[in-house]
């Protein structure tokens, strides 16, 4: 689909690395771009969030490239949506639903699609005087008209149904995942996940540790279903590896709190490996994003090891950095190569040990 990328400067520092992460989503998501518009704005316009000029720019340049679709590199109000659709009379599509629409193209596993519907239902919600067709022909209008009911309110309760449904199926596989966690906790079975921004690395990584053959792909999410190995590690015994959806800037809150059962892998594990693309320029401040979702969820205070990755684009060689009190803080490694995937294995080991004293102190203690 012909798509034109709106894409708006407000001065942050990030701005390039923030747009050239959006056209690799829009690619992602199949859209051919034709054209992109910069717009440098001090503050959003509160009506079409870019100025009456701009706006007629876009139309014209829109029209000239023949494009279906315009994509915005912005999160839009409902209101900014439908404003900017009456004037360009094309679809808009924001930075938000962009996200979900890539969710939902790639999420393979029941759960995961469950949780992209969840997440979808929840941003159309707050969208719904912009449908264009009703929600009802989906599941026959004959006696779901209420006396006096607008379309608008059964739009409303047919979505609540549809979410609570769904909120109740994912509430029983989160308890499935939570009896099998328990199972593997009384087996004294070390969990481990690994976490980081989209497109660090972290399913090739878990290929390269787990000799699975999970889906890996130079793209944004890659990966949304967690998939779950367990392996050998000499020093650590039999360890049981998650590999988890990457994270990204400004991930809608409706993805987060969709997603909570399966990024309580996230927080159940007893050590996280933070996967970071060591080539990527902006790993510092993806590094600060990835934090800000692990405290959103619960797994801030998680033992973790920051394992650069992609070693072999920044012309690092494999090695392990310590903290000052001795502890393994970084391990450099490049999945691809296959290259300090010793190192990592041996940083898991060491870091198993207090981990181990913990969970076998704590059951003397149950058993007290």
């Amino acid at each position: 689909m012909k798509a034109l990328i709106i894409s708006v400067d407000m001065g942050q520092p990030d701005y390039e690395a923030h747009a050239a992460e959006f056209d690799m989503l829009a690619r992602g998501a199949g859209a051919e771009i034709v054209g992109t518009l910069k717009v440098r704005r001090a503050r959003p316009d509160a009506a079409h969030y870019i100025g009456s000029g701009k706006l007629e720019e876009a139309a014209l340049m829109a029209e000239a490239e023949g494009a279906e679709v315009i994509l915005f590199d912005q999160s839009l109000s409902p209101a900014q949506q439908r404003n900017l659709e009456r004037v360009l009379h094309l679809r808009v599509v924001d930075r938000v639903t962009l996200i979900l629409d890539i969710f939902a193209l790639r999420a393979q596993s029941h759960e995961g699609k469950l949780q992209v519907e969840l997440a979808q239902l929840q941003h159309l919600s707050t969208r719904l005087t912009r449908l264009w067709t009703h929600l009802e022909r989906q599941r026959g209008g004959i006696g779901m008209r209420g006396p006096g009911e607008s379309q608008l309110e059964m739009d409303r309760r047919i979505i609540g149904d549809k979410v609570r449904a769904l909120k109740e199926r994912l509430a029983r596989l989160a308890r499935q995942r939570s009896t099998q966690r328990r199972a593997r906790a009384r087996g004294g079975v070390l969990s481990v996940s690994l976490v980081g921004y989209t497109n660090a690395g972290k399913s090739t990584l878990f290929n390269a540790l787990t000799r699975a053959g999970a889906y890996a792909a130079d793209q944004l999410f890659a990966t949304l279903d967690t998939t779950t190995r367990r392996i050998w590690i000499e020093g650590a015994g039999s360890v049981v590896v998650s590999d988890t959806v990457g994270f990204i800037r400004d991930l809608p809150h409706a993805l987060i709190a969709a997603f909570r059962a399966t990024l309580e892998e996230t927080v159940q594990a007893d050590l996280l490996l933070h996967v970071i693309d060591a080539a990527n320029p902006q790993r510092d401040e993806q590094i600060m994003e990835v934090d800000k979702v692990l405290a959103e969820i619960g797994a801030a205070d998680t033992p973790r090891i920051l394992v650069y990755n992609k070693i072999d684009r920044a012309g690092i060689s494999p090695r392990i950095e310590r903290h000052e009190h001795g502890t393994i803080a970084r391990v450099f490694v490049s999945a691809a190569e296959r290259s300090g995937l010793d190192l990592l294995r041996s940083a898991i080991a060491e870091a198993a040990q207090p981990i181990g004293n913990n969970a076998s102190n704590h059951q003397t203690l149950q058993s007290e």
